[in-house]
């Protein structure tokens, strides 16, 4: 067997391609800086993440930025939109809860003068509208609501915002408004990475709350869903929809980050196969399907794009043209 000291540097080596350290930093310049984890709490922490990718399948958190104002005209118009029209309660960055028309009106006065001056129409985005949700059924409306709550501090603090709780559809999520300046100037603008982290940290909340979260990314998972944006699904609620966005992602970079996460996995499956421990055997058994399973995507994702490179080099039977016979 396998000293275990090499097997979790084995874990550490492959690890970190898999998944990101809680609470990573993408601007640390203008963030405070985290105490670093040591060597065996990174271990500790990578395994609790393996356990739950690969054994539990733990629910996997989403957080997805639907659009944004350009303008208090549309801001206050998503305000209403998310609120039922002040129906629904909506709560602000200070924790104060109201309701009605009256309180729109407050919020968005608010934000109007609370800064630099946000005109009825502007040029830039003046708002980022964010929703944060779980899978149905795998957490009650009131513990998303305040794990929403304690994200908007963690991470937007800085900002002006306005959450609201949506319990009424199939799955609970939480609507999050929040002003592109921030109370020092800053302004928001947000990446893929800082997407990452938000999931993240969502995450976190929730677990801190007793609720089996992850933020874990689809090529890790060996999962290549690619889901229509909120305007798709509006246009084909309306039947206005031309064209469907294709539902798994395919491109040389998804097919390099498959091939990568399978390699990794299946580097873990052969360190914790060689454990004494029978915990870290089964483990690895999860991790070497889950390897299997990456590069099945992986597969998929190369011949998706082959049919689609095979497709475009079809001429369209409409830009068919009969070219008169030139030969004598």
């Amino acid at each position: 067997m396998t000293d275990p000291k090499s097997i979790d540097g084995v874990l550490l080596q492959w690890g970190d391609r898999l998944f990101y350290p809680p609470n990573r930093l993408v601007r640390p310049r203008e963030q405070p800086r985290l105490r670093p984890l040591s060597s065996r709490e990174r271990v500790a922490w990578l395994r609790q993440r393996i356990e739950a990718a690969v054994v539990r399948r733990a629910p996997q958190v989403m957080v997805k930025v639907t659009g944004g104002g350009r303008g208090m005209k549309s801001i206050a118009a998503h305000l209403r939109y998310i609120s039922k029209n002040g129906r629904l309660e909506i709560e602000d960055d200070e924790g104060r809860r109201s309701r009605g028309k009256e309180a729109l009106r407050e919020i968005a006065d608010e934000w109007r003068y609370g800064g630099s001056l946000i005109p009825e129409v502007s040029h830039r985005r003046e708002a980022f509208n964010i929703m944060l949700s779980m899978p149905r059924g795998s957490a009650q409306p009131s513990i998303v609501g305040r794990a929403a709550r304690e994200f908007a501090k963690a991470e937007l603090g800085d900002h002006k915002y306005a959450m609201v709780v949506h319990d009424h559809q199939a799955n609970p999520h939480v609507h999050l408004s929040v002003r592109a300046e921030s109370k020092t100037g800053r302004r928001l603008n947000p990446r893929k990475a800082d997407l990452e982290r938000w999931r993240e940290t969502f995450a976190e909340k929730l677990r801190e709350l007793g609720i089996d979260a992850e933020a874990t990314r689809q090529a890790t998972r060996g999962v290549a869903r690619n889901y229509p944006n909120l305007w798709q699904e509006k246009a084909r609620a309306q039947g206005r929809l031309r064209v469907d966005r294709p539902s798994r992602r395919a491109g040389a970079a998804a097919g390099r980050s498959r091939a990568a996460s399978a390699a990794a996995w299946a580097g873990m499956a052969e360190a914790l196969s060689r454990s004494s421990d029978p915990r870290d055997r089964l483990l690895a058994r999860n991790c070497r399907a889950t390897a299997n399973q990456c590069r099945e995507a992986a597969l998929r994702g190369a011949a998706d794009l082959s049919r689609a490179s095979n497709a475009q080099e079809q001429p369209h039977p409409s830009r068919a043209v009969d070219r008169p016979d030139l030969t004598r």
